[in-house]
């Protein structure tokens, strides 16, 4: 296969996976049929909604996606905790006026959306861009967050990050991709078009994420560094680096694992989660 097609195919798997849309087709609840709350945080409103009782858990997907991305996992969440699922800025039901997104304005979201909803301190887990968004989170305010699980994240943009996310267009996607990306669209095709336009602007991006050793140092919660180490989009190097420099970091490396490589059915990862979230410990296979 000519080079030109083998580079397309792989920036199409890529985007895929950062849209985080590896779920398997008919697992996910359809947005239309979620029922929530909205917060006015400043410049926009956030959508959110709540599933069980105990101490709250935030979860946070990956760009492109919505809070019923994480359906899979949320009946065993949620027998354990207050499951906060949450849409990001433009993303599901939620809005975003500015027509840009960034992770540090995600981070700014998720700090207004806790102080409205009175809650000092969470757990939280993030797919990929809610991810870097949690690393906001640890790095500004450390003790917000009781521990961290943090999967398919990076602290930085390599080169093969931004040739992966340049010319993703609506047309490049596979069938199967935009019906999911599609079905967190609340809005339809124009949110569709606005959020795959503020996609590709992330390539330009060099300051969101960049996250350093000192940076990291100042987490505080224990953290549990997921990662696939057959990644496209984040080498596995920056998954070990982000172990060695978070003072009380785990790592999970899953073998043969892409980006996002959670809803792999063979992948115990709602298992190694609460196992982690209770005890500070994987006990990861």
């Amino acid at each position: 296969m000519p080079s030109n097609q083998l580079g397309t195919l792989a920036r199409v798997a890529a985007a895929a996976a950062l849209l985080a849309v590896a779920a398997t087709p008919g697992t996910l609840q359809a947005q239309s049929g979620a029922t929530g709350r909205m917060v006015r945080v400043p410049g926009a409103e956030i959508h959110y909604r709540e599933v069980g009782i105990g101490e709250p858990l935030l979860l946070l997907h990956g760009f492109g996606g919505c809070g019923s991305d994480w359906e899979p996992f949320v009946a065993s969440l949620a027998g354990q905790y207050r499951v906060i699922l949450v849409d990001l800025r433009g993303h599901g039901r939620s809005t975003n006026p500015s027509r840009t997104f960034t992770m540090r304005q995600s981070a700014d979201d998720v700090l207004a959306l806790l102080d409205t909803l009175g809650l000092d301190r969470v757990r939280a887990m993030g797919i990929s861009a809610g991810g870097m968004t949690l690393l906001h989170v640890a790095t500004r305010q450390p003790a917000r967050l009781r521990s961290l699980v943090l999967i398919g994240a990076t602290t930085r943009f390599v080169d093969q990050t931004r040739d992966v996310i340049r010319g993703t267009t609506r047309e490049s996607l596979p069938p199967p991709v935009l019906a999911d990306f599609t079905r967190c669209a609340s809005r339809g095709d124009a949110q569709v078009d606005e959020l795959l336009a503020q996609f590709e602007a992330l390539a330009g991006m060099h300051d969101d994420p960049n996250f350093g050793a000192a940076d990291l140092a100042r987490i505080a919660a224990p953290t549990l560094v997921v990662h696939g180490d057959r990644d496209i989009f984040f080498p596995v190097q920056i998954a070990v680096d982000m172990y060695r420099h978070i003072p009380t970091a785990q790592l999970w490396v899953i073998p043969n694992g892409d980006h996002v490589p959670i809803y792999d059915p063979i992948v115990p990862f709602a298992d190694v989660a609460l196992r982690f979230l209770g005890r500070g410990t994987t006990g990861a296979p």
